[in-house]
């Protein structure tokens, strides 16, 4: 523990984010939301990274936002209160969910409000069996951000999304999983150890496919059949210029195991 919000931790090609203001409960100041978007934005960038992890400590995952902080902000009006959305929270949001390599969420605690649009911005998540989860906006009169018009539709079906969000219902990660919020259930001592092993295996993925493929998935809900089509095969095109995929291929025909080196 430091005295730091956010914590980075790299081990080989994984970097661990880790959201550590126990005093807090991990809600998001923004000291912050300044250094989360700062260490995601930077885990994006660094080519060397293969995989990210996302955690929180404090049996809690994230709070959202700190409504201690957010009161005081208020009273320098509306205007400035809500600057932070996108200032802090949106560019976060799209850096998980556009980075050109896999991250996954270790929910080991209370996962609400902004803090369950970080988890579903993700591509994998680990939950801690007994957590809370849940959208919470509507609790103080306001509608969410953090990308969940997109991504809790896309994970629940939008009746399910519309009855969450309305009326502000909790639920559980057995519920999130059997809605179709990919992850899994385990013991809440293994969130993050079962989180990192699973971003080390991806990590020793082919890095530019899960990059392209991630790139299709956000894409594809604006485009036409044919710019879908389009958009395929030119990312088709990019993987097979790589390294790993002609490795690969070798690797098949030798009915040997293929080793991605991420390019």
């Amino acid at each position: 523990m430091t005295d730091a919000p956010v914590v980075t931790d790299r081990a080989d090609a994984v970097v661990t984010i880790t959201l550590d203001d126990p005093g807090h409960r991990n809600a998001l100041t923004r000291t912050a939301k300044k250094a989360l978007r700062d260490a995601v934005a930077a885990a994006a960038a660094d080519t060397g990274v293969r995989a990210v992890v996302l955690t929180g400590t404090a049996r809690a995952f994230c709070l959202g936002q700190d409504l201690g902080e957010h009161a005081a902000a208020l009273a320098d009006g509306a205007e400035a209160a809500f600057a932070t959305v996108r200032e802090h929270y949106s560019p976060v949001v799209r850096d998980l969910l556009t980075m050109p390599k896999p991250v996954i969420a270790a929910v080991g605690g209370t996962c609400v409000g902004a803090g369950l649009g970080l988890a579903l911005a993700c591509d994998h998540r680990v939950f801690a069996d007994g957590v809370t989860l849940g959208a919470a906006f509507a609790g103080i009169g306001l509608t969410f951000d953090t990308g969940l018009s997109l991504t809790l539709p896309r994970a629940v079906g939008d009746a399910r999304a519309r009855e969450l969000l309305l009326f502000n219902r909790t639920f559980t990660p057995e519920e999130a999983v059997a809605w179709g919020i990919t992850g899994e259930v385990v013991a809440a001592e293994d969130v993050l150890p079962r989180a990192v092993e699973i971003a080390r295996q991806l990590a020793a993925g082919p890095t530019v496919a899960f990059a392209q493929t991630k790139r299709l998935l956000a894409q594809a809900p604006g485009r036409t059949l044919d710019e879908v089509l389009d958009a395929e095969a030119r990312a088709q095109a990019a993987c097979g210029a790589t390294a790993d995929h002609t490795g690969a291929v070798q690797a098949f025909l030798s009915r040997a195991q293929p080793t991605f080196r991420g390019h």
